[in-house]
């Protein structure tokens, strides 16, 4: 594992915010990436770029921004394992008290981090999430917001897959490290945000967009059966739910996925 970037003794830990971003052939996006996160008006961050073996010019783009920005960081992984696993390996380095998660394609607002964290400490939550924008393949935004609730427990996410990655916020000084590395299945974000909300927390949603979901024609949420595969073995597999159970939520899961999209 090669590793760029400065030590962790030279940040404020105890409001510092670790953004995990799995990175493989995004080089058409990366720097894109980095340079929005650079522009948040809350500027105690550090940056960890997960690369997972790019075959692209990702890595040296990254390379280039390390050496402008201390808190920028690069984390070359010598295998390829795909996504959950390249955002674990973020988990391990991270050395702030808050991890958000964001991929490499997608948009934050430039005063998301400053919000969702004011948002968090309002609450007291040790996991928080926003609403957000659909956007085109150029990330232009369509109007198309997807609102969130005001809090979600662990029975109303099984049908409502409203979490969106790229919104997510944890605090570890209330929340474990290890109950937020996510399990090597499909849609694992989904899984791990389950997995929290079962162990007893509950999530807060901050109802304003202050992200953009960037949707290219043939990504992997656009094909429907398999995306309904996806769920199906979640809530059989993963949540050990009864066939009927399991019925029950998918339904109202494909209702709500739907209504999202229109």
């Amino acid at each position: 594992m090669l590793w760029h970037g400065a030590g962790k003794t030279e940040y404020e830990m105890d409001r510092l915010v670790s953004i995990v971003v799995p990175v493989y052939n995004a080089g058409a996006y990366i720097e894109e990436t980095i340079a929005m996160v650079y522009r948040q008006t809350y500027s105690q961050w550090e940056l960890l770029l997960v690369d997972d073996c790019s075959a692209d010019d990702g890595r040296k783009k990254i390379e280039k921004w390390c050496e402008k920005d201390k808190r920028i960081r690069l984390i070359a992984k010598e295998k390829n394992e795909g996504a959950a696993k390249a955002r674990n390996t973020g988990i391990s380095y991270a050395a702030g008290r808050y991890v958000a998660f964001l991929d490499a394609d997608d948009i934050w607002m430039e005063d998301k981090l400053e919000k969702e964290l004011r948002f968090m400490e309002e609450k007291g939550a040790a996991f928080v999430f926003t609403a957000y924008e659909f956007g085109d393949e150029q990330a232009r935004g369509t109007g198309k917001v997807v609102h969130v609730p005001e809090t979600l427990s662990y029975r109303e996410a099984l049908s409502r897959t409203i979490i969106f990655t790229t919104t997510v916020l944890f605090d570890l000084e209330k929340i474990d490290r290890e109950l937020i590395r996510m399990p090597d299945v499909p849609s694992e974000d989904t899984a791990t945000w389950w997995k929290v909300l079962r162990s007893g927390y509950t999530a807060y949603g901050l109802d304003e967009a202050l992200a953009v979901y960037r949707r290219p024609a043939q990504s992997l949420s656009s094909n429907k059966c398999k995306a309904v595969g996806r769920i199906w073995n979640l809530y059989r597999r993963e949540e050990k739910l009864s066939v009927v159970y399991s019925l029950w939520n998918l339904v109202g899961w494909a209702w709500r996925a739907t209504c999202r999209r229109i």
